[in-house]
Order: C-alpha cells, then sequence, then structure tokens
C-alpha cells in the first residue's frame, strides 16, 4: 500500500459546518480542488473559495428534492477506484472519471430531528442516502482516500496537506468511519423498531454508543473499563451530568451514582429527600422539612456504612446541606443544581466529584436494561412498577393507618433498589434498618434489624428505631420466620407483594402479632 497520498481533490458534503472554514482554507492555500453539494457549496463560496458542484462533476444536476446527487460513477468511481490497478486505471480514463482524495462528510441530524418531535415524514427525510455510501466508498478505498466524519479530525488532515494524509491516518479514519455510519444506521433502526413500529424486542437490535472516557480501571484493578455515552434524544442521566469538581470518576463511582439517581428519582415531586448509597446498595433514604434535615436523618439510618458514599438529592444543593456532607469522606455528590455558596464549599474537598445533572429522570419512564452473560445478552424492560395506596391490599384483620401507609409506601419504594433479597425498615419519612443481597428473606430482615440496634447504641436513642415501623420485602416470605424476624424487631406493618404457597401462614402469624399486612401484587427483585 502506498503511505503519503497527496491531496489533489476533496469532496465535502456537511450537515454540521463546524470547523469548515480553516479546513477549507487549508485545503485552498494547498490547491485542492474543492468539489461539493449544495449548502456546503455555499457556504465555501460565501467564505470566498472556489467550488465545483457534485453536478458539475456528474453531468447531472441535484433532483428529486435533493435525495440523487451523490449517487453517481463520477463520484463513487473516483472514491473507489484502486490507482495501481491497470484495469481500475483504464476505466477511470475511459469515462473520465477523476480521483478524489479526501472525503470530508457528516451525515443529516437524524438524531436532533427526532429529538425536536418531528414528523414521521420529517424524520424519514433526515435519513442520509448519500453522505453514508460516500463514507463507506472513502473507507473501503483507505489505501488511497481519506475519510472524515468528525470536525475534530480536520486539525490532522490540514497538518497532513505538505506531504500528504498517510497510510496510519487514513486506516484511523477508515475504522472511525465505519463506526460513525453504524451507529447511525443503529439509531434510525432503533426509531423504526420502537417509535415506528412498536416492538419492544426486535429481532435484531445493536447499540449507538460514544465513548466518553477510558478510565483508570474497572470495577477491581486488573480490570480494563471505559465509559461510553448513549446516543439519541434519550441519553439523559449520570453520563450526560456536568462534573464541577473533583477526580475523574472511576468504574465504581459511575456505577454507585447511577444507583443514586435511579433511586432519587423516585422522590422528584418529594419534599426534601436524601438518598446515601454504598456499593450500589442504598443505606440510609429520608425525606424531610430541609435537605439538611433529609441528609442526617440518611446518615443515622447506617453512619458506618455512609462513609465512602454516594450522596443523592431531589433539590438544588445549599450551604447547609452541603456543610453536613463535607463533614464526611463522601465519593460523589449528585443533584440537580447547587448554589454558589454549596459549590464554594465543596471545593474544599478537592476529591469529592459534584455531579449536576440539570433534573431528575422519570422514574416511570419505559426503556430496556441490559446485561452480558456467557453467549448472549439479557433484556428486559426497566422495572418502572409503582404502587399507590390505592393499589394495597389489606390481608389481616387489622387495617393500617394513615401514617402507617406513608411508611410503608416509603419503605417499598426503597426497597425497589436495594439488591435481593431485600428488606427495609422504614418510619416517619425515614430508612432506619436496610438488609441486603442475602440468600434468604430472614437474614435480611435480621441483618437490617441489627444494623437499627447499631444506630441506636451510637445515637444514644432508647430504642431501636425499628419499633413501630414499616417493613418492607422485594418479594413474598416464603415462610413465616422472615416475617416473625420482622416483628422481632418491632415492626407493626408489613408491605409485600404476596403470592407465596404459605401466604395463610404467614398471614396468621401477623394477625396472632397484631401486625396490618398489605399485599402489593408486585415484585421488585433485584440482581
Amino acid at each position: 500500500m502506498i503511505d503519503l497520498v497527496p491531496v489533489r481533490r476533496a469532496l465535502l458534503s456537511l450537515s454540521d459546518k463546524s470547523g469548515l472554514e480553516p479546513l477549507a482554507a487549508a485545503l485552498d492555500a494547498h490547491g485542492v480542488e474543492l468539489v461539493s453539494t449544495g449548502g456546503t457549496a455555499k457556504a465555501l463560496r460565501d467564505m470566498g473559495h472556489r467550488v465545483r458542484d457534485v453536478a458539475d462533476l456528474t453531468g447531472f444536476p441535484e433532483m428529486m428534492d435533493g435525495r440523487v446527487k451523490t449517487l453517481h460513477p463520477m463520484v463513487h468511481g473516483g472514491l473507489l477506484a484502486v490507482r495501481d490497478n491497470p484495469a481500475h486505471a483504464a476505466a477511470m480514463a475511459e469515462h473520465g472519471i477523476g480521483a478524489i482524495d479526501l472525503v470530508v462528510v457528516n451525515l443529516y441530524p437524524f438524531a436532533q430531528t427526532v429529538a425536536n418531535g418531528a414528523s414521521r415524514d420529517e424524520i424519514i427525510e433526515n435519513i442520509d442516502i448519500g453522505g453514508p455510501s460516500m463514507v463507506r466508498s472513502a473507507a473501503k478505498n483507505h489505501a488511497f482516500v481519506g475519510i472524515v466524519t468528525d470536525p475534530a479530525d480536520y486539525p490532522e488532515i490540514i497538518a497532513s496537506l505538505d506531504g500528504g494524509t498517510s497510510l496510519a491516518l487514513r486506516k484511523r479514519l477508515a475504522a472511525k468511519a465505519y463506526a460513525s455510519t453504524a451507529a447511525y444506521d443503529s439509531m434510525i433502526a432503533s426509531w423504526f423498531a420502537f417509535a415506528d413500529q412498536g416492538e419492544i424486542f426486535p429481532e435484531r437490535l445493536s447499540f449507538a454508543l460514544t465513548r466518553g472516557e477510558t478510565l483508570r480501571y474497572g470495577e477491581n484493578p486488573h480490570q480494563q473499563a471505559a465509559f461510553y455515552a448513549a446516543t439519541g434524544p434519550s441519553a439523559k442521566g449520570i453520563g450526560q451530568a456536568r462534573q464541577v469538581q473533583g477526580k475523574e470518576l472511576s468504574y465504581n463511582n459511575y456505577n454507585d451514582a447511577d444507583a443514586a439517581l435511579e433511586l432519587i428519582a423516585e422522590y422528584r415531586d418529594a419534599g426534601p429527600t436524601c438518598v446515601i448509597v454504598k456499593h450500589a446498595n442504598p443505606c440510609g433514604v429520608a425525606t424531610a422539612a430541609t435537605l439538611a434535615e433529609a441528609y442526617e436523618a440518611a446518615f443515622q439510618c447506617d453512619s458506618v456504612s455512609a462513609f465512602g458514599g454516594i450522596v443523592a438529592v431531589n433539590r438544588p444543593l445549599d450551604r447547609a446541606t452541603a456543610e453536613a456532607i463535607t463533614g464526611l469522606f463522601t465519593e460523589v455528590v449528585v443533584a440537580p443544581d447547587a448554589d454558589d455558596d454549596a459549590i464554594a464549599l465543596f471545593a474544599a474537598k478537592k476529591n469529592l466529584r459534584l455531579l449536576l445533572t440539570g433534573g431528575l429522570p422519570d422514574p416511570a419512564r419505559r426503556g430496556l436494561t441490559a446485561k452480558s452473560i456467557t453467549g448472549g445478552w439479557l433484556l428486559q424492560s426497566r422495572d418502572n412498577g409503582h404502587i399507590a395506596a390505592a393499589d394495597l391490599k389489606v390481608v389481616t384483620r387489622r387495617q393500617p393507618t394513615d401514617a402507617e401507609v406513608r411508611d410503608m409506601l416509603f419503605a417499598w419504594t426503597v426497597v425497589k433498589h436495594v439488591k435481593s433479597n431485600a428488606i427495609v425498615y422504614a418510619k416517619d419519612g425515614a430508612t432506619v434498618g436496610i438488609g441486603a443481597g442475602q440468600m434468604n428473606r430472614r437474614d435480611s430482615a435480621r441483618i437490617a434489624a441489627a444494623k437499627a440496634r447499631e444506630a441506636a447504641e451510637t445515637l444514644g436513642w432508647p430504642a431501636a428505631r425499628t419499633i413501630g415501623s414499616a417493613v418492607a420485602s422485594d418479594a413474598f416470605f416464603p415462610f413465616a420466620d422472615g416475617l416473625l424476624s420482622a416483628i422481632e424487631a418491632g415492626a407493626t406493618t408489613v408491605i409485600q407483594p404476596g403470592g407465596s404457597m404459605r401466604d395463610a401462614e404467614v398471614i396468621a402469624a401477623a394477625d396472632e402479632a397484631g401486625l396490618a399486612m398489605v399485599f402489593t401484587g408486585l415484585r421488585h427483585f433485584r440482581h
């Protein structure tokens, strides 16, 4: 293969014209013939450059509302010809096809058109045909042609004009170009499948992701890792948050911050609420009159686990809350926004990462979650199940009070975000004990109660706050033993899905203890 290829003719066709002026000036200064289409040709002329229209090159005018412009042998012959192949050279000479050495293309803004709420007809018109065809032709023939799809690569092209594009550069740009068209086609296919056809699990599924950053390491130091951002109109979350300060996010920071954001989003319409997460599990959640009070109540649930944790809130951060948070080593703070006083306080903690999301995602939004397994992927719809007071079925003789119902629903919201088997005790708008990730439900109930007793001892309370609390279980109690552990801890109300073969046994135990118990009919396993 030839290493350096001089650029004598360049074809430019751009929807995004950022960076075009210095690139065009450099090409012009090096005597490169500029060939262009429509709006790009006009922009180049407005900059004072001489431009040859594609219609002049092909001998055919743009037609069919611009749908047919570059799909012509005079274009693709100039892109695909193998320059050192005698037969190809003869065909070029016979048909008057000139070589094209550089293609600069970006595609119709399909994702932006969808995001803007355009009509179906407008969305279809923004599916680029000629652009991807030129990209693929040029990338295939990268032995002789440079293909540029990203304005970030313009400076490297400008620097190469003196001697010619190198083979190494053309190879890298070709790989990037094919990734670009693959992502573009993926967005189009996803729109057709999900938005246009209403499918949940299409026969073929691809993901359009863009590498945001390479991380120091993965879950453990011997693992490599990177963060890839979703593209398209629905891409909103931790990956799109603004990092105000702190060290770069680690793999575990991303994972834990996302868990915190998903949980705090459940409270986006509630009063001031704070969530503290450790290893993707909540260790304290509370709603109070102020954010600072909510943080304090969440912290009291498990002050040991809160060290080095992730804090998320549902209101803009203020000075009082920032003062409370900075009193303990915290890895990441996630908030919709923060005032200047709060930001100034956090600045003193240079390693603390402050992420401002600009809002909270809709917990009821649709979507898919994916998990890799050996030989494939498991996909499922998001767990966006929600239960209101009217959905509860009381199965015991005693009816819960309104206050107890509020505590049960609070515990139920949190338990959805705790790794199974999960048990959550809550009282007065705060968690008072959380048991996560045990192989049986009884042990989760016992661990949560033990944490509550430890909190009482640490803070000098006369008794554990599980006394008089509501207890939530993410799945049914298969035996009465888990419920009996909650009764021992002092819980007086229970919320659980129901559906066990031994529901009667569990209900009888609740009745005997004078508990009020409700069934939701909805399970929240989380693995």
